[in-house]
């Protein structure tokens, strides 16, 4: 029985290139997810403080906001493919400065090294989430890219555990690095020879419009409340996979060797569980109200985090990874579909958003260093959740569901 998601309302399939995509959706969740090791390891390696070793993400995620706007004039000049393929180019790039860099020694090059990474998976995510959500019936689009995005998830459970059993059993910082860079110039070459079918925005096919006109359809107030809310949604993700290594430690006394291997198989197994079903339960339940149940879930289980203690808290932290599957995706598909069809503009906005993981880390290191409590660093997600639970029930009421 075909899968009517994957067909447009013409009769097109488009299963092949979005099973191609969906494979790009891995690689970057394992660009992400070995970060969430590299920062303790960076602590102890070159002796610098939890505010500092947050440059690695900030790295990562500052250069999803300089890049978005140059990806996405990319993508509307040149198509997707190559929208892919520059991204693919630029993360193998990034990889590969790690063997020069363990010559160097130097933490800013690594730094430098990551930035490289970062405008490339702006590419790869600038042109990957966006093809996803219109390979297909409109009506279904938060659950394929939630499907997608799943995928998303193993590269994030791949990543600690990759980089833990390698970091902290002593081997070189480049070894994980220099493999990620040959496959991903192996996937490029792919995507060099595999044409995609170009999905022309809904903009673009109506009457052309003012550029002036088409910002303002753009901007109205339930993009911009979506554009806020992903905004968050980066935040607290990354700041709170960023410190769960450190958080454990502390709390839990652990090493940091079974804190990463917690991280991978716990939290981000359940990442991958929470969007594959949440996937399935948006065929049921309102996109919206899934978001925000799972947002005060969230936060419900952050507060546990900052005023809890003991191993306990490490079930309040499977209980955010759960619940917070589905946020990135579903927002960003209720945000695009709110953007009076310019898909490819909104979608470069959209993954500038991710520029909050550059500041969530930076802010919460610094509230740790500054109170010696890596509790009350978690405040900031809490914040950022019981805002996406605003937003959700603001939404619902505006779509009366």
């Amino acid at each position: 029985m075909k899968d009517s998601s994957l067909y447009s309302y013409k009769g097109h399939n488009y299963l092949v290139p979005f099973v191609l995509i969906t494979s790009l959706f891995f690689l970057w969740g394992f660009a992400h997810g070995i970060l969430e090791v590299l920062n303790p390891h960076v602590q102890e390696t070159f002796q610098v403080t939890k505010a500092t070793a947050a440059l690695v993400q900030a790295a990562v995620y500052g250069g999803y906001f300089l890049m978005a706007l140059p990806a996405g004039w990319i993508i509307r000049r040149y198509g997707y493919r190559r929208g892919v393929v520059s991204g693919l180019l630029l993360y193998a790039l990034g990889a590969l400065l790690f063997i020069p860099g363990a010559y160097i020694n130097s933490f800013y090059f690594f730094v430098f090294s990551l930035f490289v990474i970062g405008c490339g998976l702006t590419c790869l995510e600038t042109s990957a989430n966006p093809y996803a959500t219109v390979l297909g019936d409109p009506r279904k689009a938060e659950s394929r890219i939630n499907l997608s995005q799943s995928f998303n998830g193993l590269g994030w459970i791949f990543g600690p555990l990759v980089g833990g059993q390698l970091l902290f059993s002593g081997a070189s910082i480049a070894l994980p690095y220099t493999i990620v860079g040959v496959v991903v110039l192996m996937v490029a070459m792919v995507f060099v020879r595999v044409p995609l079918p170009e999905i022309a925005d809904a903009a673009e096919e109506d009457v052309p419009e003012s550029p002036a006109s088409g910002s303002a359809k753009m901007w109205n107030p339930s993009f911009v409340l979506g554009v806020v809310a992903l905004f968050l949604y980066v935040a607290a993700q990354t700041g709170g996979n960023s410190f769960f290594i450190n958080y454990m430690t502390e709390a839990a006394d652990i090493s940091k060797k079974t804190a990463a291997n917690w991280l991978a198989f716990g939290g981000m197994g359940l990442f991958v569980i929470g969007r594959l079903s949440g996937s399935w339960m948006m065929s049921r339940v309102s996109p919206r109200r899934l978001l925000g149940v799972y947002a005060l879930l969230a936060a419900l289980a952050t507060c546990f985090i900052v005023w809890g203690t003991g191993r306990m808290t490490m079930v309040a932290f499977f209980v955010v990874y759960l619940t917070e599957s589905i946020m990135f995706p579903t927002i960003f598909s209720l945000a695009l579909g709110q953007s009076g069809g310019h898909t490819k503009q909104a979608s470069s906005i959209l993954i500038m958003t991710i520029v909050g993981g550059a500041i969530a880390p930076v802010l919460m290191g610094h509230i740790a260093d500054t109170t010696g409590s890596m509790a009350l660093a978690f405040l900031i997600p809490l914040c950022c959740y019981l805002y996406i639970a605003a937003y959700s029930m603001k939404t619902s009421k505006a779509q009366n569901v």
